[in-house]
């Protein structure tokens, strides 16, 4: 069993990522802003965390920068759901590193309402590579919600 940090501002979506998560056996923790996030991960590392990029006050890029910016949590696989196109969000992520201070791309990227079967063969894929049900492979490999291609 895995622990899984999903991170979203609307709660019928946390409602719906929690039982999908714990149907596959999974235990599951919720933040509704990247604060609430931030204040899980302070406590126990997940391995996996599902994250919303626009919400408001701390948004997802914000609390995914914190993430790249801790050798404790850079690790540990994102998948980045939104409805926020997945062009878009390249742009927004590019934007966010103009000072020189490149993110690297999350695991995964899947536009909101993402297919719970894909959503959960990725986070299977994730959590097996961060270590939680075998060793970390290929470190940077990218995943998104329409084919699968390492960088």
């Amino acid at each position: 069993m895995a622990l899984v940090l999903v991170v979203d501002d609307e709660l019928s979506f946390r409602f719906f990522l929690r039982a999908l998560f714990e149907t596959e056996g999974h235990e599951v923790v919720v933040g509704r802003n990247a604060a609430e996030g931030i204040a899980h991960l302070k406590k126990r590392k997940p391995d996996l965390i599902t994250l919303d990029v626009m919400m408001p006050e701390h948004g997802g890029l914000e609390m995914y920068r914190a993430l790249n910016a801790e050798s404790d949590w850079k690790d540990i696989p994102v998948i980045m759901l939104s409805g926020v196109g997945e062009q878009a969000y390249a742009h927004a992520l590019a934007i966010s590193g103009a000072g020189g201070d490149l993110l690297p791309e999350p695991y995964a990227y899947i536009e909101k309402p993402p297919q719970p079967e894909r959503l959960l063969e990725l986070a299977r894929s994730a959590i097996g590579r961060s270590g939680a049900t075998s060793g970390r492979t290929e470190k940077g490999a990218r995943h998104n919600g329409t084919q699968d291609h390492d960088r």
